[in-house]
């Protein structure tokens, strides 16, 4: 024992003190261990559900692409009196597994995935509401399918966007997601600081633009 501290303890308190210390150290030691295996853990399983969901919303968006629909195809539906039929499909089945762990992604993400599933959510209930319109008056059933066809090449977009984010992410890692957001960022940040210079000379040349078709409209 330290002869200094026999003056003030005896050998029993002193080996006391000693123990508790280390019992002290094995705690700090085993508290930040868990931490880092938690922390790992949490890694791990952000990106197997980044995986996950990219691989359902890359599905999905494949289909969406698949049914566009072309000009002539859509006139010949708004000539005639027939509804196509939507077909019912299962597009959320992984993220309503993970839902609870949603808050695991990164945070660049989150948003852009929710706004997907929701866009995909509203698609289903329109295409009930389209379904049972149908069968009550089919010129109004064939509005709500154009209007359906909108929801479609939004939630196709928004696909697109989240389905660039998880790639970003699972391929290159968060620290390339949040540099490509800031890069965006600044981007539109400059877009911004050029419209009180640009947007003048804009508004003079869509002013002349309607000048010069009201005059021709008033020439006989």
């Amino acid at each position: 024992m330290t002869p200094y501290l026999d003056s003030f303890l005896s050998p029993h308190a002193q080996q006391g003190i000693i123990a508790g210390l280390f019992i002290a150290v094995g705690w700090i030691v085993a508290a930040r261990q868990n931490r880092n295996r938690e922390g790992k853990q949490r890694g791990e399983r952000s990106r197997d559900i980044q995986r996950a969901l990219l691989a359902e919303i890359r599905a999905h968006v494949a289909t969406l692409e698949a049914q566009r629909m072309d000009e002539a195809a859509l006139r010949t539906i708004l000539a005639g009196d027939h509804v196509p039929v939507i077909p019912k499909q299962a597009n959320d089945r992984i993220y309503v597994t993970v839902l609870k762990d949603v808050h695991l992604l990164p945070e660049l993400i989150i948003d852009p995935v929710v706004t997907y599933y929701r866009q995909i959510a509203m698609m289903g209930a329109f295409a009930e509401a389209l379904e049972k319109q149908a069968e009550k008056d089919r010129a109004r059933a064939i509005g709500m399918f154009v209007d359906y066809l909108e929801m479609t090449e939004a939630a196709r977009e928004s696909g697109q966007e989240a389905m660039r984010l998880l790639m970003t992410s699972v391929f290159l890692g968060e620290e390339a997601l949040r540099q490509a957001h800031e890069k965006e960022r600044e981007a539109l940040l400059a877009d911004i600081a050029r419209l009180p210079a640009t947007l003048p000379a804009e508004l003079a040349e869509l002013r002349d633009r309607l000048n010069r078709r009201s005059s021709g409209r008033s020439d006989p």
